[in-house]
């Protein structure tokens, strides 16, 4: 495949990133995640898996016998815990404020297509085997309320860890905290139910990740798109 194609400055206009590049051999190269969304979203990755893994180890702690005093293993766990609960806080926040303000609008432009029956009939045909998938942005309209609805899971789910960290640690951010962890904590019905939510939002990230993966590959494989690719390069191609 002809690669001799300009990368577009990381500080171009929306026009030049959205400029698809025409090649010989019938493809069509197009820019369309910048380089912040590619780092956000394999930090919110790594985040999620460190976070899994260590959330079913405090839930369980069964690498420690139950009578033994020996707490470093299980305070290291609850370290990491902590150190990933707030990068998915911080990426959370930065893909908010990245979806409503920043230059490169592909993301917003999906919106167009929730607002259009007709895109939703075309993408659900699509997954069907009839026909193309056109879309005005980068994601389709089952794709974007898809993400917009994991979006405020994550919020949920930041939520909820602050509430119990605030629960724990009294100094310091938890201490900032704790007046409106305590209000939530009462609202919720007592830190059990604040508990028992943060495992149900658990819950739905990893069914979540398993379909978002699955549905990535098939999705390159049925459109013949980079569609994994493109969150490592920041380029899709198209068949024209």
């Amino acid at each position: 495949m002809n690669t001799q194609v300009k990368t577009p400055p990381g500080g171009g206009s929306t026009a030049a990133h959205h400029t698809g590049q025409q090649h010989g051999d019938g493809y069509e190269r197009t820019f369309i995640f910048t380089a912040a969304i590619r780092i956000f979203h394999w930090l919110r990755a790594l985040a999620i898996l460190v976070l899994v893994v260590t959330g079913f180890y405090l839930a369980w702690p069964f690498l420690v016998a139950p009578d033994s005093t020996d707490v470093l293993v299980q305070g290291w766990v609850r370290f990491g815990h902590l150190v990933f609960g707030f990068v998915l806080c911080a990426v959370t926040l930065a893909r908010a404020y990245l979806f409503f303000f920043s230059k490169h609008d592909i993301e917003r432009r999906s919106m167009r297509d929730v607002l259009s029956i007709n895109s939703w009939i075309t993408q659900l045909k699509s997954y069907l085997w009839m026909g193309k998938l056109n879309k005005a942005g980068v994601y389709g309209p089952l794709q974007f309320v898809t993400y917009f609805a994991i979006s405020v899971i994550a919020g949920a789910i930041c939520i909820t860890g602050l509430i119990l960290y605030a629960n724990v640690y009294h100094e310091g951010m938890g201490g900032m905290l704790w007046g409106t962890a305590s209000t939530l904590t009462a609202w919720m019905g007592g830190l059990a139910e604040v508990r028992l939510w943060h495992h149900y939002f658990t819950w739905v990230f990893i069914v979540f990740v398993v379909i978002h993966v699955y549905m990535a590959v098939w999705t390159g494989i049925r459109f013949k798109h980079n569609s994994v690719d493109s969150i490592v390069s920041g380029y899709d191609y198209h068949k024209h």
